[in-house]
């Protein structure tokens, strides 16, 4: 679905981190839509490297830009010559700065800081110069264990990630007040679809328990799942609400959910349905009670006011379209 009258025709794109999960789906959704812009993709594709807790610092790959034909450069945007030269030899009219440490686990302050905010404010001048709208990453971590419904201004992060993730709103919100450009943060929830299986173990429970099923395990769950709830939101929505973010009513920040809360239990029960499977489950008990949220649900009406917004998935919907991404990625992936 197309989400904006505007051919985008000679306009110049940037999608940082757009061999990630939902850099990629940007990309593609240009690719299809809009295929007279050019877009330039930046990316710290994997190498190696760990954080301290042993996942993988980068999660981008080349398999989530298999058929995408426009620009790509690897580097890192904490590199000040790269940013220098994205500023000089580009000149962008759209940045989606979706590039960060996302590792919610991750102990490294230091990096999270340079790498989420520093960097963030960095790519914020360069989309000034170029007098480009900026649409960024911003995240529901920002929220902690804030009481449900989650709003913009009732922010208690609980981790260095989501506080980096204030830190880069904060930041935003100097720059609406002293700049002509267009600035959108969008706060995500939990996300899920196509493209996140190389995010390894923070990948969505919808794939990992599509996954275990497929595998004939039954599926695994914390006792009361049914009672832990969450805002999940399918990828195409989350597109949908970047792509709107691109000519909004005013600069703001913005919660992206579906304004609904459901639960672990519900994703289980869906994928069974779809997968017409009936493995009894087991639970286990929750080691992280005291440190986990245990309900979170978007506040999105102004996202609907000012993005013009709608969510168009409902889990039922939205599992049932993925599968069968759920089942060629066990194919060709897992087994």
């Amino acid at each position: 679905m197309r989400y904006i009258d505007d051919d985008l025709e000679n306009k110049t794109i940037l999608i940082t981190g757009g061999a990630g999960f939902i850099g990629s789906n940007l990309a593609f959704y240009f690719q299809k839509n809009h295929p007279r812009a050019k877009v330039v993709i930046l990316d710290c594709f994997r190498s190696g490297a760990k954080l301290s807790n042993g996942n993988l610092k980068s999660f981008g790959h080349f398999k989530n830009l298999l058929g995408f034909n426009g620009e790509v450069i690897s580097g890192d945007i904490n590199d000040k010559d790269l940013l220098l030269n994205l500023e000089m030899n580009y000149n962008f009219d759209y940045i989606f700065h979706e590039a960060a440490i996302s590792d919610t686990t991750a102990l490294e302050q230091d990096l999270m800081i340079k790498t989420n905010v520093n960097a963030y404010k960095d790519l914020l001048n360069i989309a000034v110069l170029h007098n480009a709208n900026m649409i960024y990453a911003s995240s529901a971590a920002t929220y902690g264990n804030a009481s449900s419904p989650q709003r913009v201004g009732r922010e208690a992060p609980q981790n260095v990630y989501g506080f980096s993730k204030l830190s880069m709103d904060n930041v935003s919100r100097t720059y609406m007040d002293k700049t002509n450009i267009s600035i959108v943060g969008l706060r995500y929830f939990n996300v899920y679809g196509k493209g996140e299986y190389f995010k390894n173990t923070t990948a969505s429970m919808v794939l990992q328990f599509g996954h275990q099923i497929l595998s004939g395990k039954n599926p695994k769950l914390f006792e009361d799942s049914d009672k832990i709830l969450r805002d999940f939101i399918y990828i195409e929505d989350i597109i949908q609400a970047n792509i709107k973010a691109m000519q909004p009513k005013q600069s703001g920040i913005y919660n992206v959910g579906t304004g609904k809360a459901r639960s672990f239990q519900d994703i289980v029960d869906i994928l069974q349905k779809e997968l017409d499977t009936e493995l009894a489950c087991e639970y286990i008990p929750n080691p992280f009670i005291g440190s986990y949220q245990f309900h979170t649900e978007a506040d999105i009406q102004t996202t609907r006011e000012d993005l013009e917004y709608e969510p168009a998935y409902e889990m039922e919907d939205a599992i049932k379209a993925y599968v069968p991404e759920i089942k060629r990625i066990y194919e060709e992936e897992v087994k």
